[in-house]
């Protein structure tokens, strides 16, 4: 046991060697690599097949397959009659806040909350044809047919501002291009992420991955993102399993915020702001959840939701395509632990984000440690969060749960995670299941 008394943070021995090559001494990425430029491993680097097809529409879907399932996918074809796919959106800069706002009306006629037997994210069968033509998967990714965002975008704004003086730019537009792509996590619609076994998981790390590496290779692309939406509390429209990923035309306010503090702090001391936090909650302990010999998840100390969890690598890298096979795998296993003791601190559901931060594609790269943030807007069973006026209109969080309770609750449940240690033993995983 460490002598900090704090049986779930690292030895020093492990930090000083994840310092000198990374979690189990695999090597370090270069930290201004782009994706798919010196970037730690491929893009399917755990043996994901990866099998790119083409819908009715003329939108891509991608098979990620596990090696024990790998089938031929070349040959199915979506049987369904649709018409070409041509949606657009605009951009619109709002000048007081300097944020840029999508507008993309079409999306208000997206599915929303099918039954069962219609869900458009389930595999097709003999009665109802859906957007994935196999009759089974393991994870697919597929142009979102209802995208904030597209390839083909154009400025569809009919607003008439002729007679308005706008020399300052005050109506400034732009086409709304980017990418949005759905991500099912398994063709069971009623399993959860936090159901998944760490294989598939590992799996769904690898479809990130390549879709990082993919989409940051455009050149109109500045940031991915990749994210779920749990829960209709959160505003799920589909109640299958399944998150998205974006590629946005631009950096994202949270992130320019981000990257401005992490600037201003290495202006000051000669220091990463990110890997001062994860060092600082550390030596801490209060906040910690969970650690293995790669990962470090902590309840932050200005939480801003009720449950709130940050989870980093224990080395600053700046996007998925730079884990190493190790981190990969021990990430696996961590997340799923984080999001099985989140829900078993209350009993009710679970309604949650969970979003990747990742360095832009081009810009700041050395600045940028990626990091997962998972919240939730439960604060008490039965009762939400909601973002009210202090929130929503002044962009000023008050929380309710003390940051540090919120920790206590989450290390005190015993969330049943028998077979996150097997696998972890199967691999050979150094630290994995030590817990407080």
């Amino acid at each position: 046991m460490p002598a900090s008394g704090r049986p779930w943070l690292v030895a020093q021995s492990d930090r000083e060697r994840q310092a000198a090559g990374g979690c189990g001494g695999t090597g370090r990425s270069p930290v201004n690599a782009r994706p798919g430029h010196g970037s730690a491993a491929g893009a399917a680097g755990s043996g994901a097949h990866k099998t790119n097809t083409v819908l009715a529409d003329g939108r891509e879907l991608i098979y990620f397959d596990e090696p024990a399932n790998h089938a031929d996918r070349t040959k199915i074809l979506d049987r369904r009659v649709l018409p070409t796919s041509h949606p657009s959106s605009t951009l619109r800069l709002d000048r007081i806040l300097d944020e840029w706002v999508a507008i993309a009306g079409h999306r208000q006629t997206r599915t929303y909350l099918p039954p069962d037997s219609e869900c458009p994210l389930c595999p097709s069968n003999s009665t109802h044809l859906s957007e994935i033509p196999a009759t089974d998967y393991d994870v697919v990714v597929f142009e979102n047919r209802f995208p904030s965002f597209s390839l083909g975008s154009w400025v569809i704004d009919e607003v008439d501002n002729s007679g308005a003086n706008n020399d300052d730019g005050l109506f400034t537009t732009e086409p709304g291009f980017g990418r949005c792509e759905v991500v099912c996590f398994t063709s069971d619609h009623d399993a959860a992420f936090s159901s998944l076994t760490p294989a598939r998981v590992r799996t769904v790390i690898d479809a990130w991955v390549d879709r990082t590496e993919e989409l940051s290779r455009n050149p109109k692309i500045e940031q991915v993102f990749c994210f779920e939406n749990r829960g209709e509390e959160i505003g799920v429209t589909l109640s299958h399993p399944h998150g998205q990923i974006y590629g946005y035309p631009y950096i994202t306010p949270r992130t320019k915020q981000m990257l401005a503090s992490a600037r201003t702090h290495a202006d000051a001391t000669g220091r990463n702001l990110f890997a001062d936090v994860v060092t600082a909650e550390t030596q801490s302990g209060e906040r910690v959840v969970v650690q293995s010999s790669c990962w470090t998840a902590f309840v932050p100390f200005a939480a801003r939701w009720p449950l709130e969890v940050h989870l980093y690598p224990n080395r600053q890298v700046p996007d998925l395509p730079s884990l190493t096979e190790e981190e990969r795998a021990d990430l696996s296993r961590v997340y799923l632990e984080v999001l099985r003791r989140m829900e078993a601190v209350y009993d009710d559901s679970l309604p949650y984000i969970a979003a990747w931060h990742q360095a832009p594609v081009r810009v700041d790269r050395d600045l940028a440690y990626l990091h997962l943030e998972v919240f939730s807007i439960r604060r008490a069973p039965g009762k939400l969060k909601y973002l009210a006026g202090s929130e929503s209109a002044m962009g000023a969080f008050v929380n309710d749960v003390l940051p540090e309770e919120a920790a206590k609750l989450l290390r005190s449940v015993t969330p049943d995670i028998a077979d996150l240690i097997a696998d972890a033993e199967e691999y050979g995983a150094a630290q994995y299941g030590q817990l407080p």
